[in-house]
């Protein structure tokens, strides 16, 4: 006996994925219903061998079904997510919506497992931001080993992130540089992104940081530890795919970079490519269409008295979106539902 699955939003780049992963993954489906606004109604898409035709999302009764996952942004799960859950059907959102709701658990099954069994308050359950999932991955083990005091992190963001508008701008624009006659100018951005870095996502806040390095620091304090300091500074790259961080590392004990590298080696979800030669490290195109979250460019910092430098790379529309909603799937059947 499997479970009753609805993937909301599935035209979009992350629902896509979730129906791919949730096939890869041979995710216990007895049956899939995929929905999508009026304007997408009878697209198809891809379930394993399958092809699906999307359903109207404002119309669909989630009476019956088990678990919803939600790819659709804050303001469409705002209006859904509340009467999917009035009706049973346990919600994963992919939005910042719920978040910072402490009535609804934000999960990373390799740091928080546990906390999926907060899910009935709401009967919500929150997935993090992308930049702040490849992290926490990267920090519990080594907080449990040595306990983190603060973290300096530096993110390198493709353009997935932002959504087909942010991959469409940068192939356009891409393009343009070798075309001087054509001109694309920033839509999705506030400034080129080909060939360009910007250091902006997000709305800007009040004390100068932008609302996705906010997202860093409270994410990051509500899976892990609220104890632990983090400042983020959010760059948007010209890469389609996969985010990259720079992470500098506090603990309250000292911890040799061997050991952190055994430990890492040993933790759920990364996968250590650390070799001090030409090459020996991951880099984003790299890391496309895998699960894992990569870590490389582990060394002592010896500028403080227990600092650790790492490199931390991930599939964004992976572990960073559509896998980690699977895997908290994964979590709740195995842990509460537990029909298959």
């Amino acid at each position: 006996m499997g479970y009753k699955v609805v993937i909301a939003g599935a035209t979009g780049n992350v629902g896509r994925e979730m129906l791919n992963i949730l096939a890869e993954r041979q995710f216990p489906v007895d049956e899939i219903a995929v929905l999508a606004s009026r304007r997408s109604l009878g697209t198809e898409v891809s379930f394993g061998e399958r092809t699906l035709k999307t359903e109207d999302l404002d119309t669909f009764d989630f009476t019956g079904w088990d678990i919803a996952l939600f790819a659709i942004g804050s303001d469409a799960t705002k209006k859904y997510a509340p009467k999917a859950a009035a009706a049973g059907c346990v919600v994963i959102d992919n939005s910042s919506l719920y978040r910072y709701d402490p009535d609804v658990p934000l999960v990373v099954p390799e740091v928080n497992p546990e906390a999926v069994e907060g899910y009935a308050k709401k009967n919500i359950i929150a997935n993090p931001n992308c930049s702040t999932a490849q992290m926490v991955v990267a920090l519990k083990p080594l907080h449990d080993r040595a306990r983190i005091k603060r973290v300096v992190v530096s993110t390198y963001q493709s353009v997935s992130g932002s959504g087909k508008e942010g991959m469409d701008e940068l192939w356009e624009q891409t393009k343009a540089v070798y075309n001087p006659v054509s001109e694309v100018p920033p839509k999705k951005y506030t400034k080129e992104i080909a060939f360009n870095v910007i250091p902006h996502i997000d709305v800007f806040m009040e004390d100068g940081s932008t609302k996705e390095e906010w997202k860093m620091v409270a994410e990051t304090k509500k899976i892990v530890d609220p104890a632990i300091k983090v400042t983020a500074t959010c760059v948007r790259v010209p890469v389609f795919v996969g985010h990259s961080e720079a992470i500098n590392i506090e603990f309250e004990d000292f911890l040799d970079e061997d050991e952190a590298r055994d430990i890492l080696r040993e933790a759920p979800g990364i996968m250590v490519i650390d070799k001090r030669e030409d090459g020996g490290y991951v880099t984003p195109k790299e890391c496309v269409g895998d699960y894992a979250t990569f870590i490389s460019r582990i060394r002592q910092d010896g500028t403080i008295e227990n600092g650790l430098n790492l490199w931390c790379v991930s599939d964004n529309l992976r572990k960073g979106a559509a896998l980690n909603a699977v895997q908290i799937a994964e979590t709740l059947g195995n842990r509460v539902l537990k029909k298959a």
